[in-house]
């Protein structure tokens, strides 16, 4: 769905426009926040002619080093960052800061922008620029980010419940921890790119001062994170090596089983192969009781050697 908003103080309110058209009729020093989802290429060259900025193509927001997705120049900021959509798809996000105004390329409708949108409306006087709104942007984020890392610390604890209570494991299990695993990575790589993002904004002389203490408190908020994905990948392993040590004891289990019946069934066989031989001279032969006899030494050996396992404890 193609949309462009574009946020501008009109008094003591907040106002939204919807069409590139509007920039003409509003004073540029009162627009806050232009946001860009999938527009065309027409409206992207527009706004740069506007605003004197160079917006980027999808492939190069894509394909950019992380170590150069923050830029910095004398009087703006590009910033590109990716944000974890609910299924765990990474978006990526292009974030231009210049003259007050920030402008916000993406491609896919994303929770956090949603919420902090409905954030400037409750309270327009915490949105006076654009360095606000992308401070606020982050801080959704982030807190975005926690909620994923806690729901997927449910769906650990879940697992452990299932693993513990069940006698039986299989593979599925296996492919859930698996599952697991991907997704905590993808959430510890999406915080350290955040991470990155911020501390070049603290770094930033651009930044107003008032600023300075939110992004310090996004910043302890990331480091709090990255040590509950260390818990989560901890868990995890513990989970996988709990797994792997009860498939190991099902295995020996039926091992175990299979070595019983082919000891306790070896004497009888080893009887029934004597008294199959075609000797001439073999007293039990013309036995009335032979047959009898034959069957009582099977039946024998077969209940001394279940004797002796149950005195070992082997049974």
């Amino acid at each position: 769905m193609s949309e462009l908003r574009i946020f501008y103080k009109d008094q003591e309110k907040i106002k939204v426009a919807r069409t590139i058209s509007t920039l003409k009729q509003i004073d540029k020093k009162d627009i806050i926040w232009i946001d860009l989802l999938d527009v065309s290429d027409k409206t992207e060259d527009t706004l740069e002619g506007f605003l004197k900025i160079d917006i980027q193509e999808d492939e190069e927001m894509e394909e950019i080093e992380m170590s150069s997705r923050y830029i910095q120049t004398d009087d703006s900021i590009v910033a590109n960052s990716n944000f974890l959509k609910e299924n765990f798809e990474v978006e990526p996000v292009n974030f231009i800061l210049k003259n007050n105004i920030l402008v916000t390329i993406r491609d896919a409708d994303l929770g956090s922008f949603n919420e902090t949108m409905k954030k400037m409306f409750v309270n327009t006087r915490s949105f006076p620029t654009g360095y606000h709104v992308l401070v606020a942007l982050m801080e959704t984020r982030v807190e975005k980010d926690a909620d994923l890392i806690e729901d997927t610390t449910d769906f650990i604890t879940t697992l452990s419940t299932k693993i513990n209570s069940n006698d039986y494991v299989d593979e599925e299990v296996l492919i859930q921890i698996k599952d697991l695993q991907e997704k905590v990575t993808v959430i510890r790589q999406n915080i350290m790119d955040k991470q990155r993002v911020i501390s070049n904004l603290m770094k930033c002389d651009l930044i107003p001062d008032e600023l300075q203490v939110r992004l310090t408190m996004i910043i302890k908020d990331i480091n709090s994170l990255f040590d509950y994905t260390r818990f989560g990948f901890d868990r995890l392993d513990y989970l996988q090596d709990t797994f792997l040590g009860l498939v190991n004891i099902e295995q020996n289990r039926i091992i175990k089983i299979f070595t019983v019946i082919n000891i306790i069934f070896l004497p009888p066989t080893l009887i029934g192969s004597l008294y199959g031989m075609n000797f001439d001279f073999m007293p039990e032969l013309h036995w009335q009781y032979g047959y009898l006899w034959a069957l009582g030494l099977m039946v024998l050996s077969v209940v001394g050697i279940l004797l002796i396992f149950k005195l070992k404890k082997l049974l």
